[in-house]
């Protein structure tokens, strides 16, 4: 459906009947090598080609682009005064209502809505205003942080609004090509901007990215609007800005239409968003690591760890092989893998093209999503000791995923800590993986309550914990009350 620039301005030359248009088809369709000898400037001739602009396109489109309004309450406590500092006496928490603006699409006509996860964070109250200013609740369906995508619903009785095509993968961009961005920058209503793609498969803004960057005008405001083409496709959903003041500066990113439409379809039929994997952690090869390995140049990724029984071990791939493709998409790091896994289908076969001892090789790989195993059976702790009060879990590939955690950490982890408790004041955090307790190696949360019954008081407590990578001993420092 895309159209060159030369094929659209020949086309619209010729509905008006100038001599340029012949000149203008005869270089588009013979794909003429450049340089091509462009014909003179020369002054507008007839109205419509004065007239020539995106209008058409931006009436079919804007219906579609909604305004999402938040609102949050936000408890704080006021600054403590003389009274509270010499009588101990506290303030009642004090409660202020925060609101918040983005933008949404429209991707099914009744009522199913795209914006980003962080517009709708933390939300209490969701309301959707389209472009007609007609109000409507909206509600969750669900939403991925780590994508930045979350899925509403409007309740339309019935109605069909106006919705956007989503562009498929098979139609996918190129650079040049012009865009453009409708949202609601600033609050100041519904706006359109327009410019090229700068560039496509940038990794390096998230951990599950392959951002579209377009120079068309992004502010706050815009996030989780329409990046669309000239056909009036659904191309992106807008999502950041590159910036050191906070507004454009010609540097903004879009979610590509292939993941948009993945996570859409995932959050109807299964409730929430799922990211596919093939269990194998990469990283990116540098040119060191490129002559290393006896590639030509630094492309692809490589795998330096493969989980036991997941998809990648069971294919047949080893540490140390190079992906280079999948499914034909060039990957040359772990977020460029993990975004085109997310736009695939749990159980789809995904050919991997790899580069092991000298030679590229194919293999076919089933997906599959990050599995609970072992099961998390969370716990509570509470007793006569210095972790009364933690609630510990058993780590898993699909509980690493859900938390935001490495899905290839093993262990037990603090999940929460309650305030005021024991386990609080021991500081024991979220997030501290237990490593042994008195000299025994902790491998399971059943393992953990089983080994706080049976200590005795009196032989002291000594936990050694995992901090962000770094392990030591907790003190003890506090026990509960009996009484």
């Amino acid at each position: 459906m895309k159209k060159s620039i030369l094929s659209f301005l020949a086309t619209a030359l010729i509905s008006s009947g100038t001599a340029l248009s012949a000149t203008l088809l005869s270089t588009t369709t013979a794909q003429a090598q450049f340089p091509v000898d462009l014909p003179d400037r020369v002054v507008p001739t007839s109205q419509a080609q004065v007239q020539l602009s995106y209008a058409p396109v931006v009436k079919q489109t804007a219906p579609a682009v909604v305004n999402v309004f938040t609102s949050r309450t936000v408890r704080s406590r006021g600054r403590s005064d003389f009274f509270e500092q010499m009588f101990g006496m506290r303030r009642a928490p004090q409660e202020r209502v925060e609101n918040s603006l983005g933008s949404g699409v429209i991707v099914r006509s009744n009522g199913i809505i795209v914006t980003n996860a962080h517009v709708v964070k933390g939300a209490d109250e969701l309301r959707v205003v389209l472009n007609d200013r007609r109000e409507f609740p909206a509600e969750i369906i669900a939403q991925d942080e780590e994508i930045d995508v979350a899925v509403l619903r409007i309740d339309t009785k019935g109605e069909r609004l106006p919705a956007l095509a989503i562009q498929s993968a098979g139609e996918d961009l190129e650079i040049g090509d012009i865009v453009l961005a409708i949202g609601n920058p600033f609050g100041v209503g519904q706006t359109v901007t327009s410019g090229i793609v700068s560039a496509m498969g940038r990794t390096n803004v998230t951990d599950v990215s392959s951002f579209i960057q377009t120079d068309a005008a992004v502010n706050p405001g815009n996030s989780g609007g329409a990046l669309v083409d000239l056909s009036g496709e659904l191309v992106g959903v807008n999502t950041a800005i590159f910036s050191r003041s906070g507004g454009s500066n010609g540097i903004g990113f879009a979610i590509p239409s292939e993941l948009v439409s993945r996570a859409v379809d995932s959050a109807l039929t299964e409730g929430r968003i799922v990211r596919p994997w093939i269990g194998a952690r990469t990283n990116a090869v540098d040119a060191t690591m490129a002559a290393a390995l006896g590639l030509d140049r630094s492309k692809g990724t490589v795998i330096n760890e493969v989980l036991p029984g997941g998809p990648a071990d069971r294919a047949g791939l080893e540490k140390g092989d190079v992906i280079l493709s999948v499914d034909g998409t060039a990957v040359n790091d772990d977020s460029g893998l993990r975004f085109k896994l997310a736009t695939l289908r749990k159980g789809d076969r995904a050919d991997i093209v790899y580069f092991r001892e000298g030679k590229e090789r194919t293999i076919g790989v089933k997906t599959d999503i990050p599995q609970e195993s072992p099961a998390r059976d969370e716990r509570k702790l509470e007793g006569y000791h210095p972790f009364d009060g933690a609630t510990v879990v058993n780590m898993s590939p699909a509980l690493g995923e859900e938390l935001g955690f490495d899905p290839y950490l093993k262990g037990v982890m603090v999940l929460k800590v309650e305030g005021r408790s024991a386990a609080n004041y021991n500081r024991l955090r979220p997030g501290d993986f237990l490593i042994s307790l008195n000299g025994t190696d902790i491998d399971s949360t059943r393992q953990v309550e089983s080994l706080l019954a049976t200590i005795d008081v009196d032989e002291g407590w000594e936990l050694s914990v995992d901090r962000n990578g770094r392990i030591g001993k907790l003190p003890t420092r506090y026990l509960p009350r009996t009484d």
